[in-house]
């Protein structure tokens, strides 16, 4: 059996492209660009809290690293390095080079150097810690959003959740939706290159992590703020509605900002090729407050904001979101 020095050389040890020492000593060396701020944020992946057992490793590899540049590209940044924690209740060579496979080829796509982490025996979990640059005094905050905002969302939220509860048995999806949504759970797109963009146009962003309410939320919260919401899903379809209100793991970004700067999203919008949709309003009210009405108008009471990992109860067997 290897030795945990062999694993990390064999599955995780690449070539760099902008580190000065990376995996291999007691610490890495990098250098930030000149004029730039460093980005930092860590997320924990659970088997069992934000896995299945059974998802496919090379697609849990993938996730296990855009989730945490899904939060790089919430603030406005280049994501630039990242560490892997790793534990495992056993070695399987086969399933470890499968979920390599994937975490480097997310890596390869949007340019991150693995530049260390650790490997234990224990309860399968990763945690990833992710650097990122953003010009000085350029990064996108929660704090900025002002009363007479629109509220925008990237992708179309909910399809991750609906595609959680097919695995389930809790709903059922048929072709092509089906592999759509179970693409948005497994294999999350972070929206770096919008976020990049929305540098000096967004007056808020986060990403939708634990639910669109429950982040949106954090904005209204920074910014003591309220927010008008109009539910772009048929009312008939409770699930769904409570899926794009609440359901999580979306990985999109949700950012404010003027009514004046319509065209400038239109056009961003044909450029990255990414539907960019605004859902509603920033009004002048308690922090945190909403008020959401369907399609129609209709007044409606969401049941729920989004999941939180001490407050919230799921089912057993379920699955939540990263948060």
């Amino acid at each position: 059996m290897p030795s945990e020095f062999e694993l990390i050389a064999r599955y995780f040890t690449r070539a760099t492209s902008h580190t000065l020492l990376g995996v291999g000593d007691d610490g890495a060396l990098i250098a930030p660009t000149p004029g730039h701020e460093l980005v930092i944020s860590s997320d924990m992946l659970v088997e069992g809290t934000h896995f299945l057992a059974d998802t496919d490793p090379a697609d849990l590899g993938w996730k296990t690293l855009a989730v945490n540049l899904s939060d790089i590209a919430a603030m406005g940044a280049r994501p630039r390095w990242a560490t892997l924690a790793v534990a495992l209740p056993a070695v399987d060579e086969a399933w470890l080079a499968c979920f390599a496979r994937g975490f480097f080829a997310c890596a390869s796509e949007f340019g991150i150097d693995l530049i260390g982490g650790d490997t234990t025996r224990g309860p399968r979990n990763f945690c990833v810690t992710i650097f990122g640059e953003v010009a000085s005094g350029c990064a996108l905050r929660r704090s900025g959003a002002k009363a007479g905002d629109d509220i925008w969302v990237s992708g179309r939220p909910g399809r991750a959740a609906l595609g959680l509860a097919h695995l389930q048995g809790r709903f059922r999806l048929d072709e092509p939706e089906l592999a759509d949504c179970i693409a948005a759970l497994q294999r999350p797109q972070p929206r770096v290159a919008l976020g990049l963009a929305l540098q000096g146009l967004a007056t808020a962003a986060i990403d939708v992590s634990d639910g669109l309410l429950a982040d949106l939320g954090h904005i209204l919260e920074a910014s003591g703020v309220a927010a008008q919401l109009k539910v772009a899903v048929a009312p008939a379809s409770t699930f769904a509605r409570d899926a794009w209100l609440a359901g999580g793991d979306d990985y999109e970004l949700v950012f404010t900002l003027p009514t004046a700067k319509h065209a400038d999203i239109a056009a961003l919008s044909q450029t990255l090729g990414l539907a960019l949709t605004c859902i509603g309003r920033i009004e002048e009210g308690p922090a945190g407050r909403f008020d959401i009405t369907d399609a129609d108008g209709t007044r409606i009471e969401a049941p729920r904001r989004g999941y939180d990992h001490f407050m919230s109860l799921p089912e057993a067997g379920t699955v939540s979101p990263d948060a």
